[in-house]
């Protein structure tokens, strides 16, 4: 398991095993080789993996004592809240469609309608929108005289600009990183109008495989594939899409969730966020509605939306000028994932530890791991 440590306590009577992972570690291996007595702390979601059993008919047991957490979960609408910190982008552009920010929150790029131009800003303070400033700007009028949206490729290498005058995705490359005043048009481009009349939303799956576009000529989200990452003259439509004129008659903009599951539109008739849960991550045909959040106290005429990488921040683009952000984050206890290997007493697995508190339990195997029977041995304890 990826940055587990284990060190042992001498005392006497058995080893300890202290398995310490960071909040990123998702997955804990017990390893009974080394130990008979192992513990955890949560700092997020756990399944644990038992590895190195005794042999089939000789009996290995060992005790797992683990320490609760409360965790912060991501994009959770229920729980939104508007921020009261909002950004003014009118001093360089009137007509503001789309934008997106570098995954570390210390820049964000505007695509402008009236300038036919992308306006790149950088935040003093990561994620925070108080804290913006104007960099540069960089022209598109070449390739499109309404740019409605921007993404840029996870390194800033690679730039692309949904068109509504030529119903086109244009590609840029910037030679320096996410530095507009490098950018170039890499004369390659990929026309969707077979699809939709005008690409207000544009976003991409993180390896560069799948692009989407929404707009308000059929209220729908539509998805393609490329056969080359990142490379948007190779895209193809995948004859996949899906309708969300039940929930929006005009629709702006379309963003996903990192893992793909959630998927979030916007648009100007509703001002709302409408959450959708895909059972198949970045497949769009597998969508179906979960709720809605409003913005219209703040943005009438949502023009875009995205999201912190970890869901905690979001933020809209309120046709023409304007900038607002939003807390989408909630605590909840840690869980716990065991193998299926694992047979409770009681027949159900005990619920993870509350944070702060200590459970123990313990797992016997005879078959050489196929089995283990568990129960929990100790609650709560000091």
């Amino acid at each position: 398991m990826a940055n587990d440590k284990a060190f042992k306590i001498k005392n006497g009577l058995s080893a300890k095993r202290y398995l310490q992972s960071s909040t990123a570690v998702a997955a804990s291996d017990v390893d009974m080789s080394l130990g008979s007595y192992f513990t955890k702390t949560l700092s997020a979601n756990t399944t644990f993996t038992f590895s190195n059993p005794p042999a089939s008919g000789t009996a290995g047991s060992f005790a797992l004592e683990v320490t609760g957490a409360d965790v912060t979960v991501g994009y959770d609408l229920s729980n939104a809240s508007y921020d009261n910190v909002t950004f003014s982008f009118s001093a360089q552009d009137g007509g503001g469609r789309g934008f997106f920010f570098k995954p570390d929150g210390t820049k964000f790029y505007i695509a402008g309608d009236d300038g036919n131009e992308i306006n790149e800003y950088s935040m003093s303070t990561a994620w925070d929108l108080s804290t913006a400033s104007y960099v540069s700007v960089f022209s598109v009028s070449s390739q499109d005289t309404a740019p409605f949206e921007v993404f840029f490729k996870p390194d800033g290498t690679k730039m692309y600009v949904a068109g509504d005058s030529g119903n086109t995705i244009y590609q840029y490359a910037l030679s320096t990183a996410w530095d507009l005043s490098t950018a170039s048009y890499d004369n390659k481009s990929f026309y969707y109008f077979n699809q939709e009349g005008a690409a207000y939303g544009l976003t991409f799956k993180p390896d560069g495989t799948k692009f989407y576009i929404s707009g308000p000529n059929n209220d729908t989200v539509y998805q393609y594939s490329m056969s080359t990452a990142w490379d948007i003259s190779t895209g193809s439509y995948d004859s996949v899409s899906f309708s969300v004129s039940a929930q929006e008659a005009s629709v702006t903009a379309v963003e996903f969730s990192s893992d793909g599951t959630k998927m979030f539109v916007i648009g100007y008739t509703g001002d709302d966020v409408n959450e959708y849960s895909l059972s198949t991550a970045w497949d769009v045909s597998s969508a179906s509605y979960v709720q809605n959040f409003s913005v219209s106290a703040q943005a009438t005429f949502p023009a875009s939306i995205r999201f912190k990488p970890d869901g905690t921040k979001m933020y809209i683009l309120k046709d023409p000028s304007n900038f607002y952000q939003y807390s989408t984050s909630s605590s909840t206890p840690a869980t716990i994932t065991y193998p299926a290997s694992v047979k409770w007493s009681g027949a159900t697995a005990p619920d993870a530890p509350a944070a702060g508190e200590k459970d123990v339990y313990v797992f016997v195997t005879t078959d050489g791991g196929t089995t283990y029977y568990a129960k929990q041995a100790g609650d709560a304890v000091a």
